[in-house]
């Protein structure tokens, strides 16, 4: 069974490209056979399973997975314990319940559903028929726990919860990557406030990349930077002194336009942008790897899009850099977007329902049921199986 730990070293599909091979992993904390299998874990005494963390979490220094898991586990119990459970089933009673997917998507949590069983009782015995990033329909039964009932039902919503949020994330993810060809589909920052991680490796499992984890790991010059640097050449040297002078090798990314007012006011601006950026490139040795195309792409009133100024900008950078095409991204959009010639396309994890990916989610339904012929029955009448 799979321990919860903080976990890290991402798989090969959240490689971004050569230049963020700094990635830090922390496999010298774990042990893998030749099968890339987890072993065991250091500080863990009980022997563990792998075989359910099919795609790996996005690493980070600080973030523990563990204590995500024990803060969620115990804001439901409280101080109290399950009192109903308490006051309706024998503390020696052991049952087995199912995973039911009540909708299609992608699921994804498998591995973290499983750690939290783990943390409440590591005697509970998980099987799963499917794994991380497969495809559920309505009605399928994909996984069963049995042990304590006690502890499978206080485990019961928490692993949900992060199952289902998990399995939205992928589902939308899924589908904004294969949309986005050939361009790549990143998520943003803007995930839930201690669930970055979590938010992050969903994405990972449902065919996304990931964008930087925060404000540590990547030079990301924003508007606000530009604007108190005193102007794209400042900002850019700014940065590039800093890393020489600390011998730093990171990402450096600039956002080069400005929120659209008038279309053709700011399309000249931000070329001037642009050709700022160039001019400076041109000029001197700097680490800028990747140049964002922000609201360049410009909503029409029949909820197409106009991709002409990101073509131009595209067509300016002229492979020079990595580009990436950020705002009005959706689920309709963003296949028009990766038709531009972009290398990258940025949403947010989820935003509003209308195609991001981390910010407004939509979750998979899933249940956990002992009398599974019951719900499918219930899950029948109202279309949910």
């Amino acid at each position: 069974m799979l321990s919860p730990s903080s976990l890290s070293s991402p798989s090969l599909i959240n490689c971004q490209s050569a230049t963020r091979s700094r990635r830090r992993t922390l496999a010298s904390s774990l042990k893998l056979n030749s099968s890339n299998r987890l072993v065991e874990m250091v500080g863990v005494e009980t022997r563990i399973s792998f075989e359910s963390m099919v795609i790996k979490p996005p690493s980070h220094p600080t973030y523990d997975l563990t204590t995500i898991i024990k803060l969620a586990l115990s804001e439901d119990v409280g101080d109290q314990g399950d009192v109903t459970c308490m006051a309706t089933i024998p503390d020696d009673m052991e049952v087995e319940a199912h995973f039911l997917a009540k909708e299609d998507g992608i699921i994804a949590g498998i591995a973290l559903a499983e750690m939290v069983f783990n943390e409440v009782d590591p005697s509970l015995k998980v099987e799963w028929s499917q794994k991380d990033g497969d495809y559920v329909h309505k009605g399928l039964k994909f996984g069963k726990v049995h042990g304590g009932a006690h502890n499978i039902v206080r485990a019961e919503r928490v692993a949900l919860n992060f199952m289902q949020r998990m399995s939205g994330i992928a589902t939308q993810s899924k589908a904004m990557a294969d949309a986005a060809h050939p361009a790549l589909i990143l998520e943003t920052r803007k995930t839930a406030p201690g669930l970055r991680l979590v938010d992050k490796w969903a994405v990972l499992i449902g065919g996304g990349r990931n964008h930087r984890m925060g404000l540590y790991d990547m030079v990301l010059i924003k508007d606000n930077h530009i604007s108190i640097a005193g102007g794209v050449t400042n900002a850019l040297k700014s940065v590039d002194s800093y890393l020489e002078k600390r011998n730093l090798r990171m990402d450096v990314e600039c956002l080069c336009a400005h929120t659209v007012i008038d279309v053709w006011l700011i399309e000249t601006r931000t070329m001037r942008e642009i050709k700022e950026v160039l001019e400076y490139a041109s000029k001197t040795k700097t680490s800028l790897t990747r140049i964002m195309l922000d609201n360049m792409v410009i909503p029409l009133d029949n909820s197409d899009v106009d991709v002409a100024m990101l073509k131009e900008a595209v067509e300016l950078i002229n492979g020079k850099f990595e580009t990436e095409a950020s705002g009005n991204v959706t689920l309709e959009t963003v296949h028009k977007i990766g038709q531009s010639g972009v290398t990258y396309i940025s949403s947010c994890v989820f935003d509003n329902g209308d195609g991001a990916l981390t910010h407004s989610v939509k979750a998979l339904d899933i249940s956990l049921k002992i009398d599974t012929e019951l719900a499918l029955e219930v899950g029948r009448r109202t279309k949910r199986a």
